[in-house]
């Protein structure tokens, strides 16, 4: 089962590229609301645009905005969760009482109140998406971090005045970049779920572009006549988002494993 969620997770990621389809755009009126075919793969929508076009058109944005997103993420909480643990004190102090003000309003209102003073677009969804998705990375990174520099290695390169770049990059990245792998894979599916959840609300992505959310929202009003419409979208969602799951469950076990043998 999970081979065949990582083959649609790569066929999304470069099927724009590979595969030789119509414009997701093109309007067909003698094509309205097509059920799937060998002629339109999953059917056609109310405008007649062939909806594997767009499905595959969508994924690039919605796979853009996942990576992207969570490498950004990533890298906020790996700097703040570092930051933290090194430096201790009033530093530790401070980012873990950003992390709290952050975790004090949830995630999808809090986004939603960012957006609505915003013009959506790709880049806007990925700055907000990036600033809200950030916190459980650096908790991560900071009690791992806390535990590392407790090591003796640590405190003697410290008394030895080695710079601080030095020490982060030589000793910490290397430690820490499991945990960081883990994150990346679990934000960027979170990612694609909160641009989905936004466009499905009306405040992602706007026509003329296309996401896999956008998409699922088009469809809503049709899933009485038009099943498909809806149905495809939500369905590369679930694969996606959950092949990506599977991922990093692997990816944690492994570490574990590893922890357990050292």
């Amino acid at each position: 089962m999970k081979y065949w969620l990582y083959f649609f997770t790569i066929a999304a990621a470069i099927g724009f590229c590979v595969f030789n389809y119509s414009d997701p755009y093109a309007l067909d009126k003698n094509a309205i609301l097509l059920p799937p075919s060998f002629d339109h793969l999953f059917g056609t929508d109310r405008l007649g645009r062939d909806l594997f076009s767009r499905i595959i058109a969508g994924g690039k944005n919605s796979l853009t905005i996942g990576v992207l997103c969570a490498l950004i993420s990533s890298f906020i909480g790996l700097i703040a969760g570092i930051s933290a643990g090194f430096f201790k004190g009033i530093v530790d102090r401070s980012v873990v009482v950003v992390i709290d003000l952050f975790l004090t309003f949830p995630t999808l209102f809090l986004l939603l109140t960012l957006v609505a003073y915003m013009d959506a677009s790709v880049f806007m969804l990925i700055v907000v998406i990036s600033v809200t998705g950030w916190m459980s990375t650096a908790r991560m990174i900071r009690s791992e971090a806390f535990a590392i520099g407790a090591k003796p290695f640590i405190k003697i390169l410290k008394i030895a005045k080695t710079p601080v770049w030095k020490i982060v990059i030589k000793y910490y990245a290397p430690l820490l970049a499991p945990i960081f792998l883990i994150s990346f894979t679990f934000g960027v599916s979170g990612a694609i779920l909160s641009e989905s959840a936004l466009s499905f609300l009306g405040l992602g992505i706007t026509p003329p572009e296309m996401s896999w959310g956008s998409l699922l929202a088009e469809g809503r009003a049709l899933i009485d006549i038009a099943w498909w419409v809806s149905f495809f979208p939500g369905l590369f969602i679930f694969f996606v988002t959950f092949s990506l799951i599977l991922l990093s469950d692997r990816l944690q076990k492994k570490v574990n494993t590893r922890e357990k043998v050292s």
